[in-house]
């Protein structure tokens, strides 16, 4: 009985955390964050901007020294532009980005918290004998 909900529960934050990871792959949060941080939007015109963006991992800040000024670079190649930041703008960034990953653990565990009230008769209950996942 007990083994059955607490499989199926294990069962359930896998597949939350799978349908989590698919949301988190696209860049657009992270875009938002750093414009919310005070990154400016900056589209590559000159060569050297050009070859710097093209060597730039995707999806991720980086930082660049730039006339003896680190700047933190995220480019969007999708959309051919760079969220640049300087260091306090990339602090801020970093604060954001782990407050949202703080509530999105949050609504994760409410979610999983809220499946133990779910009336489970229509599936014959949590005393049916479960094997393999499936009652018999």
């Amino acid at each position: 009985m007990k083994k059955a909900l607490i499989a199926f529960k294990g069962i359930a934050a896998v597949a939350l955390l799978a349908l989590a990871a698919g949301c988190a792959t696209g860049n657009r949060g992270n875009d938002e964050t750093a414009v919310a941080a005070g990154f400016k939007i900056i589209t590559p015109t000159t060569a050297d901007q050009k070859a710097l963006f093209a060597r730039l991992p995707k999806n991720k800040v980086t930082p660049v020294q730039y006339r003896g000024v680190t700047y933190f670079v995220m480019p969007d190649s999708s959309n051919g532009l760079a969220y640049v930041g300087n260091s306090a703008q990339y602090s801020v960034y970093q604060e954001m980005r782990l407050q949202k990953r703080m509530s999105n653990e949050e609504l994760q565990a409410a979610q999983l918290d809220q499946m133990d009230q779910v009336d489970w008769g229509a599936w014959g209950g949590a005393d049916a004998a479960f094997v393999g996942g499936f009652a018999r």
